[in-house]
């Protein structure tokens, strides 16, 4: 099977967030299965993807992508470091992101490189909370993961700026074709989930191989 591979360029930003430490895992999880900061989606995300480049370019806006592809070992992986519930998918099979037909995103300032401002980061990490949970400590966190919905309005005036990046971000990826996740601003997949097979990922003489699961 093959995937596309999305590489940083004027319209997009590669920085997968689990290869790296910078995440709530606190662990380099791409690196560990051999994927690294390299960013693949199927076929049909591929499309929506590039159907998107021209309406970001038009905003002077460029989509930082944060996690795409997700071989199931990492999930696996990701889940015993978090056993929470809620926050990752109980199994690879329930995740879309296994299915190559999910990507977690934001906006950046094309110009400035900076990157926009939301209701919290990407998978609402911040070093703190990534801390807690390590200790195992969920409760604080919970209540900080109410501000991933879209119900959550906020309550000062400069949260209306947080809210109205938020829209502006669901309102291009749904022209794109894609959906959004109720529970997490920054997850857009593929309808028709069930089209798209979980994808397996080796490494065959040094290079990516993929492969589709039944």
């Amino acid at each position: 099977m093959k995937l596309q591979e999305i590489t940083t360029n004027e319209f997009f930003t590669v920085d997968m967030m689990y290869a790296g430490v910078n995440n709530m895992l606190r662990t380099n999880i791409y690196e560990r299965v051999g994927l690294g900061n390299r960013c693949f989606v199927c076929d049909d995300m591929y499309a929506c993807l590039q159907r998107l480049a021209p309406m970001l370019w038009q905003r002077g806006l460029k989509l930082k992508i944060c996690d795409a592809y997700r071989p199931p070992l990492a999930h696996r992986l990701m889940k015993e470091i978090i056993p929470m519930s809620g926050f990752f998918a109980a199994e690879p099979e329930k995740s879309q992101h296994c299915h190559a037909s999910a990507v977690d995103v934001s906006l950046i300032n094309a110009a400035t490189g900076q990157e926009l401002s939301f209701p919290c980061e990407v998978d609402a990490y911040t070093p703190y909370f990534a801390e807690q949970i390590a200790l195992g400590k969920w409760d604080e966190f919970r209540t900080h993961l109410e501000k991933a919905k879209y119900s959550w309005v906020g309550l000062s005036p400069q949260d209306a700026a947080l809210i109205a990046n938020r829209s502006l971000l669901r309102d291009l990826m749904e022209q794109a074709g894609l959906q959004a996740l109720e529970h997490e601003w920054w997850h857009f997949n593929l309808p028709d989930k069930d089209k798209y097979p979980m994808v397996d990922f080796g490494l065959v003489d040094g290079q990516f191989c993929f492969s589709a699961q039944k």
